[in-house]
């Protein structure tokens, strides 16, 4: 009988929204907090798989929203004029 016991690793994020996994009994590193999952390392990295469905930067995917809904009004690339 082996006496190895599995390390048990957490779910964390950043500002971003960008997943990793960290060793439960480790301190964070800064920029990034606990997202709440805890287990095995293939059990956290299943619910990444699951919960991280788009890879892109949360700073990026604002601006792409932003843009499009400034295209989708027609104010893309419009300028105020002073009167």
């Amino acid at each position: 009988m082996s006496d190895h016991t599995e390390s048990v690793y957490r779910v964390v994020l950043n500002d971003e929204e960008q997943y990793s996994i960290w060793q439960a009994d480790r301190e964070l590193p800064a920029g990034w907090r606990a997202e709440g999952t805890q287990g095995s390392k293939e059990e956290c990295l299943d619910h990444i798989g699951r919960v991280w469905t788009d890879m892109r930067p949360a700073s990026l995917r604002h601006r792409m929203e932003s843009e499009a809904a400034e295209t989708a009004t027609g104010r893309a690339g419009c300028q105020s004029l002073p009167v």
